[in-house]
């Protein structure tokens, strides 16, 4: 993570986030008619790093502390960070996410989705709904004057009364020209706590929601997070602004 201090973005800055979250929600818009039984992880990541260049952008996780890829591909059991591969292919009943960062005017558009490959379970399919539905919860208590607390404990109210737990070590963050800066945005807490929401503050919540255990654990690569207990994990990712009476959603789709 960058420096504690945040920073408040100008309207001006806030329009450039804005072209920016636009192109990472078209980039995973592009993506997802690929996602099919038989796909390589790193077919998709071809293809979004093709697609990225072709639209005058550059993937800020490639080369980022020595990421290898162009985007984080999460399949099943793996929390965050998955790492496309070209053995890695997709089969009939998983869940992925796609996590895609393009840098945009130099400035970044951080958003994620979890798929379904083919037919998931209902059990699969109950843990992305209530996922992508903890973003939505979360991203509902951001308002000016509300606390960072209010955002975790929105998710974590809403995943542990669905049966379901909230990753503790990986959390939301601050983004601008720079990547991932301040504020932390946990996935869990309590109301009321933690610093002050203010208009001009832009930031990403994306909740990793367990089918299992809440505990992860990393793999030999030194990226690749997966749950502690080998059962499900699903994400979703959205970089929001802070307006002078809500929020603003920057990395919504069309």
């Amino acid at each position: 993570m960058g420096s504690d201090t945040i920073t408040l973005l100008s309207s001006r800055e806030i329009e450039k986030m804005r072209q920016a979250g636009s192109l990472a929600a078209a980039l995973l818009d592009h993506l997802e008619p690929m996602i099919k039984p038989g796909v390589s992880t790193l077919e998709l990541d071809n293809e979004a790093e093709r697609w990225t260049q072709a639209h005058g952008a550059t993937s800020a996780p490639l080369g980022y502390h020595g990421f290898p890829k162009s985007i984080c591909t999460s399949v099943n059991e793996v929390v965050c960070h998955g790492i496309p591969n070209g053995k890695q292919i997709l089969k009939d009943g998983d869940i992925m996410n796609i996590d895609v960062t393009p840098i945009l005017d130099g400035y970044h558009g951080d958003t994620s989705r979890t798929f379904f490959v083919g037919t998931p379970s209902a059990r699969a399919k109950k843990l992305v709904e209530v996922t992508e539905e903890c973003l939505m919860k979360g991203i509902a208590a951001v308002k000016p004057g509300g606390r960072i607390g209010d955002i975790g404990a929105a998710i974590q109210e809403y995943a542990e009364a669905n049966g379901f737990s909230v990753v503790r070590d990986f959390v939301g963050h601050g983004i601008n020209r720079v990547f991932h800066t301040a504020p932390q945005i946990p996935h869990y807490g309590k109301q009321g706590k933690g610093k002050r929401l203010r208009s001009g503050m832009v930031f990403t919540i994306e909740p990793m929601i367990n089918e299992g255990t809440w505990e992860a654990q990393m793999l030999d690569d030194g990226w690749t997070a997966i749950t502690k207990d080998g059962k499900l994990s699903a994400q979703f990712e959205h970089t929001l602004a802070v307006t002078g009476d809500g929020v603003e959603i920057l990395t919504r789709s069309d």
